[in-house]
């Protein structure tokens, strides 16, 4: 396992992630309804702020660090998050086809590569809004709460890749093909 920063200039990732595990957390425990009284309408405040503001700041950071991937991916989270935090969808087809919208800037980063908690990262995230898409759609309150704990489980994967680059801890997801003792020649 290594313990280095492995895409990007380490310290715009780091705070990227932050911003954007927060957000996910704060969303995705809403959206659960799993905490009484705590609801998607409470993380607002933290989507405008941290997940869109603050993102798209150090998205922008980023681009001036020469990191093209991540200032892609914060920026135009970072907008996402700060456009859903003004509200104002019509309907709940709306929503549904703005968090279909979401998830596709998520597929993108997911087959833009970097290292693999990024992509598995991005990959939850995909997956959230899509599952929180399918139930706008179908006005699935049991689907929104599973698409909520993807959600959650995307913000702790950021928060837990932010986090193990300050503290040293492993960031890189093992490269073995199979068990111990499997190797290869060549």
């Amino acid at each position: 396992m290594d313990n280095e920063v492995s895409a990007g200039n380490g310290s715009t990732v780091v705070v990227g992630r932050l911003a954007l595990g927060i957000t996910l957390l704060a969303f995705g425990l809403g959206t659960t309804g799993v905490i009484d009284g705590v609801a998607t309408s409470d993380a607002v405040s933290v989507a405008h702020y941290v997940g869109g503001v603050a993102l798209f700041l150090v998205g922008l950071v980023a681009f001036r660090g020469g990191d093209g991937v991540s200032g892609t991916g914060f920026v135009a989270l970072g907008a996402l998050w700060f456009t859903w935090a003004a509200g104002g969808h019509s309907s709940a087809d709306a929503a549904g086809l703005f968090l279909l919208l979401f998830a596709l800037v998520a597929l993108t980063l997911t087959l833009a590569g970097g290292d693999g908690l990024g992509q598995v990262m991005y990959g939850l995230l995909f997956l959230a809004m899509v599952v929180l898409a399918v139930a706008a759609f179908a006005d699935s309150s049991a689907l929104a709460k599973a698409g909520g704990w993807v959600a959650v489980v995307s913000g702790a994967v950021a928060w837990y890749a932010a986090t193990a680059a300050l503290a040293h801890w492993p960031t890189a997801l093992s490269g073995r093909a199979a068990g111990r003792g499997v190797t290869a020649t060549g």
